[in-house]
C-alpha cells in the first residue's frame, strides 16, 4: 500500500477531503464507506477544529491522534472483504479474519469500568495517550455536519408547538436559546422552518461567522436590545426570522429575567457536558478562556460552575414566569446542580416532554450520504422519499425546506425521521436507485446515535423511563450485538456522548447501499433490527404506544407480543 496515497488523504489535518466518484481507493465500497466517511468527518467543511482531530461537541474527535487517523486509513484501504478492523479509542488495534456478512469495522469508544467513569479520570488516561472523547457521531464516522441534528431540532420544535400551542406551526412565537457550535449550531435553521423568531447567544464569533456563511444564521444582533428588537418585530409580523448575539449565555439570561422579557419557547445547546472544554464562564473573556483552561483547570471549571448556576437559574425563573423551558440534552442542568444549583431540575428534558411518544414507534434520525459527491444524488433520494411517504406531512414539510434552505457540509447528506417498517422500506428503494444507475454510485445508511433504541442516557433520551430503567445500559450494547450479527458495514459503541463522562451508554451503525443483492439483504435486517430494539426497549418499559408499534410490527417480544 502506497504511503503516498495516505499522506496525500491525510497527511495535512487541514486539507482533509474525502474522495468522490465511482473509483475506489480500497478493496470493494464496504471499506471505501467507512474511509471516506471518516474523512469527510475531518473535512474542514465538516469539523470544528479539523487539526485537532475535533469533529464536535467540545473534544469530540473522529481518531486518537494523527499517526492513529493514518494507521486505520492504511489498513481500511488494504482490508479484505471477509476481514473486520477493531477501533480501539480512535486507534486501530486488530484486524481479524471474520466473514463477508460480518461489519468491516468495530469501535468502541471511551468505555471505562463504571467506578472509574468520572472526567477526572478520562482526562488522566486521554493524556497518557490511552483513549479519547468520541462524542456520537465524531468517533462513529458519520456525522455530516450541523444538518446531522437540524431533522431533529426541527421536529422537536414542532412537537413543542404542537404540546403547548396546538400546532406544530411556530410563527409568530419566539424561541431563546444559546450555543452555535456543531450541534447548537442547528437551532436558527430549524426554529425558522418551523416559523418562529428565534434569538441565539453564542459567545464565540467563530461560530456565529459559521452559521452566517452556511445560511443556517440570518443575521447577528450587536447588542441585546437590537436582538430583542429584531426578533420582536419578526414575532410580530409572523415572519421566520433568526438573530445571533455574542455575549455570554451566563451574562444575557439573567439580565433578560431582570428586564422581564419572555419567550415562548426556551433551551439551550452549548457544550455543557464538558465543562472544561465544551463552555466558556462569563468571568473570563472568550480571548483568555484556553489560556485559563491550560493553566488552571481546577479554577476554570469552578468558574464554569458559577456561570452555570447563574445561566440554569434564570431559565428556571423563567419558568416560573411562564415559559416554557426544556434541556436540550447538554447536561446543563446536571452540571448546575452538581455544582449546587437545587431547583436545576425544574424544567423537562426534551425527550420526556416531545420525543417519547416518537420513540415508541422506533422514529427517530435516519441519515444517508452520497459517496459520490454529486448533489443530484440527494435531490433523487428526496423525491423518492417524498413519492415513498405522502402521508407523513411532517416528512413532507421537512424534505420541501431541507432541499431550498440547507447547505450541504462535505458529502452531501440528508436526515429525516423515520420508524420502524419505514426505515427498511425507504433503505431498500435507496439501494434500487444505486442498482438502476439513478443514484451515481453507493450511499451510507446510518443515524445519529440519539435514537430509539440505541442509548441509555438517564439526563437525556432515557431521562423520566416509565419503568424506572433510565440508567439501564443493557439496552445499547444488545442494540450494537444486533447490528452487528444482522451485518451492520461498521458499529460503535461509546461512552459520554452528549451528556458527558459517567452519563450515557450509546451505540451506532452504519450499512451500505452498493445497489447489490447482499445489500438488500442487510438493509433489510438491519433498518428492521436497529429501529426494531427501540420499539423494542419502551414496550418493555411499560409504554402502551410501543406494545402497539411492536403488534403492528410483528415483532416477536416474549411476554409482551408472544
Amino acid at each position: 500500500m502506497s504511503d503516498a496515497l495516505v499522506e496525500s488523504l491525510v497527511g495535512d489535518l487541514s486539507t482533509v477531503r474525502a474522495p468522490r466518484g465511482p473509483d475506489l481507493n480500497a478493496g470493494s465500497w464496504q471499506t471505501e464507506a467507512p474511509l471516506r466517511m471518516l474523512l469527510n468527518n475531518l473535512d474542514p467543511e465538516v469539523a470544528e477544529h479539523p487539526e485537532s482531530l475535533v469533529v464536535y461537541g467540545g473534544s469530540g474527535r473522529a481518531a486518537r491522534s494523527h499517526d492513529a487517523l493514518r494507521d486505520i486509513v492504511r489498513t481500511l484501504l488494504r482490508l479484505a472483504d471477509d476481514e473486520t478492523l477493531l477501533v480501539q479509542s480512535g486507534k486501530p488495534v486488530g484486524v481479524f479474519r471474520t466473514h463477508p456478512g460480518a461489519p468491516r469495522v468495530l469501535i468502541a469508544n471511551a468505555l471505562l469500568v463504571p467506578a472509574w467513569a468520572t472526567w477526572d479520570e478520562f482526562r488522566r488516561l486521554e493524556a497518557e495517550g490511552l483513549t479519547m472523547f468520541g462524542q456520537m457521531t465524531a468517533g462513529s464516522w458519520i456525522y455530516i455536519g450541523t444538518q446531522g441534528i437540524l431533522q431533529g431540532t426541527f421536529q422537536t420544535f414542532c412537537a413543542a408547538g404542537e404540546v403547548h400551542f396546538g400546532s406544530p406551526d411556530l410563527a409568530g412565537r419566539t424561541v431563546l436559546t444559546s450555543g452555535l457550535g456543531g450541534m447548537g449550531g442547528a437551532q436558527p435553521l430549524a426554529a425558522t422552518m418551523a416559523g418562529a423568531a428565534i434569538l441565539c447567544i453564542e459567545v464565540d464569533q467563530r461560530s456565529i461567522d459559521r452559521r452566517l456563511e452556511s445560511r443556517y444564521l440570518d443575521e447577528q444582533a450587536p447588542t441585546l436590545d437590537a436582538a430583542l428588537e429584531r426578533v420582536r418585530e419578526a414575532a410580530a409580523r409572523r415572519r421566520p426570522l433568526s438573530v445571533a448575539l455574542r455575549a455570554n449565555a451566563a451574562d444575557v439570561l439573567p439580565e433578560l429575567v431582570a428586564r422581564g422579557e419572555m419567550f415562548d419557547l426556551v433551551t439551550d445547546q452549548t457544550a455543557a457536558h464538558d465543562p472544561l472544554t465544551g463552555y466558556v464562564p462569563a468571568e473570563v473573556p472568550f480571548e483568555e478562556a484556553a489560556a485559563l483552561r491550560e493553566r488552571d483547570p481546577d479554577e476554570y471549571v469552578r468558574l464554569v460552575s458559577q456561570s452555570m448556576i447563574a445561566h440554569v437559574g434564570a431559565m428556571v425563573e423563567l419558568v416560573r414566569r411562564g415559559c416554557y423551558v426544556f434541556d436540550y440534552g447538554n447536561n446543563l442542568r446536571g452540571e448546575a446542580y452538581r455544582a449546587g444549583l437545587s431547583d436545576a431540575f425544574t424544567y423537562p428534558g426534551f425527550v420526556p416532554a416531545y420525543i417519547r411518544p416518537l420513540f415508541c414507534r422506533g422514529i427517530g434520525p435516519f441519515r444517508w450520504v452520497a459517496l459520490s459527491g454529486h448533489v443530484g444524488d440527494i435531490e433523487t433520494i428526496d423525491r423518492e422519499l417524498q413519492a415513498l411517504f405522502p402521508d407523513d406531512a411532517l416528512l413532507q414539510r421537512w424534505l420541501r425546506l431541507a432541499s431550498d434552505r440547507v447547505a450541504f457540509q462535505g458529502l452531501p447528506a440528508r436526515i429525516c425521521w423515520l420508524g420502524y417498517g419505514d426505515r427498511a422500506k425507504a433503505g431498500l428503494a435507496i439501494n434500487a436507485l444505486v442498482r438502476s444507475g439513478a443514484v451515481s454510485a453507493p450511499v451510507v445508511i446510518g443515524r445519529d446515535h440519539l435514537d430509539a433504541g440505541s442509548v441509555a442516557s438517564p439526563y437525556r433520551e432515557t431521562e423520566a423511563m416509565r419503568d424506572g430503567s433510565d440508567a439501564i445500559a443493557d439496552w445499547p450494547i444488545l442494540n450494537a450485538l444486533l447490528n452487528t450479527a444482522a451485518g451492520a458495514t461498521w458499529v460503535s459503541v461509546h461512552h459520554g456522548g452528549g451528556v458527558g463522562i459517567g452519563n450515557s451508554i450509546h451505540a451506532g451503525m452504519v450499512v451500505v447501499a452498493d445497489g447489490s443483492d447482499d445489500a438488500d439483504d442487510r438493509l433489510a435486517r438491519v433498518l428492521a433490527a436497529d429501529p426494531g430494539t427501540g420499539v423494542m426497549r419502551h414496550a418493555d418499559a411499560g409504554y402502551e404506544d410501543a406494545v402497539d408499534a411492536a403488534r403492528a410490527g410483528g415483532l416477536d417480544l416474549p411476554g409482551i407480543t408472544t
